[in-house]
Formats: C-alpha cells, sequence, structure tokens
C-alpha cells in the first residue's frame, strides 16, 4: 500500500531510468522544457515518487530500471499545516519539519503536538498507522524529526538509535562573538529537577554528554554555530553553549537575556540515517532559518 497523498489516475508522467544517477540529475535530463527551479519545486512540493513513494531528496541514487513518476501539478500533497510539513515518507515512517511553538507529543489533554497532527493526517489520508515518536525537540526548537509508523520500526529507531543515526546537526544563534572556530565540550548533564539541567565536568550522577560545534558566521553581538550531537542529552546543546559562556539566544532556561528575534535560536536542520527497515541511507537538510540568516548580513 502508497502512504503519500494520491493524486486522480492520470495526473502522472511516469518514466524509467535507464542508468544509475542521483535523481535531480535524471530529471533535468528526462524532463525537457522545465526549469531546475521547477523541478526542484516539484520535489519540495512531494510531487515525485520513486517506486510509488514520494521522494524529496534532490540526490536520491536511482537504479536502472526504477520507475519515476512525476506529478503534472507543481504540488502532490494536500497536508497542510503552519505547524508542520512532511519532508519525507513511506510505509514505515516519516520526516518531518517541525515548527516552534509545538510539543513532539502530547503533555496533558489539550496540548498542541505533532504526534496528533500527523494521526490526523494518517486517518484523512485513509492510512491504518499510527504516529510513533522515536525522539524529541523542545517546543520552541524547530527541525527535522523522524515519526514511526508501525511499532516494529519504533523499536528499532528507539533500540538502535545511535547506529541508525549517523549524523545529526542543529544551527543556533549564539550571544556574543565566539572566538573559537570549532571545538568539543564533554561533561555530565544532571536532570537535577523536570524543569532545568546542571552540567559538571565531573561525574555528578548525571549523563556522559558529547557536542561538537564548528562556527560557521560572526558579529560582534552573536555568532552562528553548527552543533553536531555525539550523544542526545535532554537540553543538550543549550546546556552546552551556555557552558561555554555564549548560550542560545532566546533561551528562557540557560540564557542571558540577549532575545534579538524572539524565539529559541536552536534549529535541527540535518538529518541522516540509515533506514530502519531497508537499511538505505537517508539524509535529510534544511534551510538555516531566515530569521537567524538576517543576523548575520
Amino acid at each position: 500500500m502508497r502512504y503519500s497523498q494520491r493524486n486522480h489516475k492520470g495526473e502522472y508522467e511516469h518514466l524509467t531510468v535507464s542508468k544509475d544517477q542521483a535523481l535531480l540529475e535524471f530529471l533535468i535530463e528526462n524532463l525537457k522544457g522545465q526549469s531546475k527551479n521547477k523541478i526542484k519545486a516539484t520535489l519540495q512540493g512531494r510531487g515525485i515518487k520513486v517506486q510509488g513513494k514520494v521522494v524529496t531528496q534532490f540526490d536520491y541514487p536511482l537504479k536502472a530500471g526504477m520507475r519515476v513518476s512525476v506529478s503534472k501539478t507543481k504540488k502532490n500533497d494536500t497536508f497542510k499545516n503552519r505547524f508542520v510539513k512532511i519532508v519525507y515518507e513511506d510505509q514505515y515512517l516519516v520526516v518531518i519539519e517541525k515548527n516552534i511553538g509545538i510539543l513532539s507529543m502530547a503533555l496533558g489533554r489539550r496540548s498542541l503536538n505533532v504526534k496528533t497532527i500527523l494521526n490526523d493526517y494518517f486517518k484523512k489520508s485513509h492510512q491504518k498507522c499510527t504516529a510513533h515518536v522515536v525522539h524529541r525537540l523542545d517546543r520552541d526548537t524547530s527541525g527535522l524529526m523522524i515519526y514511526a509508523k508501525d511499532m516494529e520500526t519504533e523499536k528499532i529507531l528507539e533500540y538502535n538509535w545511535h547506529q541508525i543515526v549517523y549524523d545529526r546537526r542543529y544551527v543556533a544563534v549564539l550571544s556574543g562573538e565566539i572566538p573559537q572556530d570549532e571545538g568539543t565540550i564533554k561533561n555530565w548533564i544532571l536532570e537535577s529537577n523536570p524543569y532545568v539541567s546542571e552540567s559538571s565536568p565531573t561525574d555528578n550522577g548525571g549523563k556522559y554528554a558529547i557536542s561538537h560545534f564548528h562556527t560557521l558566521k560572526r558579529t560582534t553581538r552573536h555568532s552562528l554555530v553548527e552543533f553536531r550531537l555525539e550523544t542526545g542529552r535532554k537540553n543538550q546543546i543549550r546546556i552546552h553553549a551556555s557552558d561555554l559562556g555564549y548560550p542560545v539566544c532566546g533561551d528562557p532556561k540557560y540564557g542571558n537575556g540577549d532575545d534579538p528575534i524572539h524565539r529559541l535560536c536552536l534549529h535541527a536542520y540535518v538529518l541522516c540515517f540509515y533506514h530502519p527497515r531497508t537499511k538505505e541511507k537517508m539524509e535529510f537538510d534544511t534551510m538555516i532559518p531566515v530569521a537567524f540568516r538576517r543576523l548575520f548580513k
């Protein structure tokens, strides 16, 4: 069964792959009369299927004999939500980009959360599945997340997370001009209460946490920094940025009051993993938020 949104019969152009190559390269070669920007818009609009499943990756690897279906309209997605964007979907999982202001899962009966929104979408698109949470982002952190569609996929992801996810990066706006170009923060993080955690260079009974960082841009007031997680502790980047002396802007817990764009300046923008069922390499990235980039013009 296909779990992507469906168009009426006849609204696709079907192409057969004759040689191994990347998806975007194949589309540019075979969709005569269409500009590169239009083809990219169709990809981003979830209007391309490979072997019956929606694909949005420009560099998705094609093999000879595969079938590529191209929507005759720019968009092939009736799912619209201001808090959630579906980036990729197949029968086992869905990758989404979460906006700020929404929880990953329910916290109380009336809380706005991604899981409920996805379950509503699955129901409306006649899919017999449920969204299963396998990792979380804070309410005010935006970016990429995976949700499993069945218990088996959830368990594979949950129990093998560090073997399956091989690249997970965030971008943050930090308060102040950080002098280091790159570095690594290692310490123990103890969740002392449900709201605030404490870090220590020696074992404080908490969990060992490792973050690697790379400075992308600087001004005298702010720094744009990429963080790559080696471990995934609660509030890890926010704590480690504060430990560096350059906290994440807009952070009410670990920040210094610097709030230039009136939001937590943390975005999960790279997520790469081996598909838990097919073992394929799955690589996703999103744009650094425009509001972040404006601070460094």
